[in-house]
């Protein structure tokens, strides 16, 4: 006789998977609207403040999985937001913004931003964005074990299953997802020349911004954080009409 336990179970619906939780940093009140019923019908839980003080407040409440952040906020400018955050943080950042410049694209993305959208943007496309974005943030989900483990290169040591950089001292280095997933491409590949198209490929996502330049930004920023001499690198080296390549020995851990 079945287990009358085990078939209720069995009728009983599946506990609801968790929804992305994202902070939208806006003082449009009918923007944060729009945003707020977008991210709603799209599966995620959205939050909205209209300045950076309530925006502090709600990240020492709760936990966050991405911020749009909009670049003009009456009590502190979302790109020095940006940077305070990034500073011991990396949470995902979108960068929303009216002002649709080549140089705000480019400071927002060197101060550590994940992606830029300018408005007015179509809500599809930043849906895309958004997923793409807490894909590459999210832990690397069915790889093999092998791929999971610590990769060592001069002291340094990144995780794929934390996604977390230590440098030889120990301590950690916050890196955007992006980054991240720039840097592990590099680890996985030592001593190849890697095209702007084959990184494209290997961080599996689409990167902001006119493709040659998003990853020349993204890869300067890591030189700052894991080079002696960020203007002579001597771990990830440009090859003239070819990519860039990682010099060093990289090991399993």
């Amino acid at each position: 006789m079945p287990d009358v336990t085990d078939t209720m179970s069995s009728l009983l619906p599946a506990p609801p998977v968790a929804k992305a939780r994202i902070l939208c940093v806006e003082d449009d009140v009918e923007i944060a609207r729009m945003l707020t019923d977008m991210l709603r019908e799209s599966g995620f839980e959205p939050c909205f403040v209209s300045s950076a003080a309530e925006m502090d407040a709600v990240l020492k409440q709760r936990s966050i999985d991405l911020v749009i952040l909009d670049i003009m906020l009456p009590d502190e400018d979302g790109l020095s937001i940006c940077r305070r955050l990034r500073a011991n943080s990396s949470i995902p950042i979108i960068m929303v913004t009216a002002r649709d410049e080549d140089i705000d694209r480019i400071l927002g993305l060197e101060i550590g931003a994940d992606d830029y959208v300018a408005k007015p943007f179509n809500s599809r496309e930043l849906v895309a964005r958004i997923r793409t974005i807490l894909r590459r943030a999210d832990s690397v989900p069915g790889a093999a074990r092998q791929r999971k483990r610590r990769l060592c290169f001069a002291g340094w040591q990144i995780d794929p299953a934390s996604r977390e950089l230590h440098d030889p001292e120990g301590v950690r280095i916050a890196l955007t997802s992006v980054e991240f997933d720039l840097l592990l491409a590099f680890c996985r590949h030592p001593g190849q020349i890697l095209t702007r198209e084959q990184l494209i490929e290997l961080t599996h996502g689409r990167l902001a911004g006119p493709i040659e330049r998003s990853i020349d930004v993204h890869i300067s920023r890591i030189r700052q954080k894991i080079e002696t001499d960020p203007r002579d690198p001597s771990f990830i080296k440009t090859v003239r009409l070819g990519g860039y390549v990682f010099t060093p020995d990289v090991e399993q851990a």
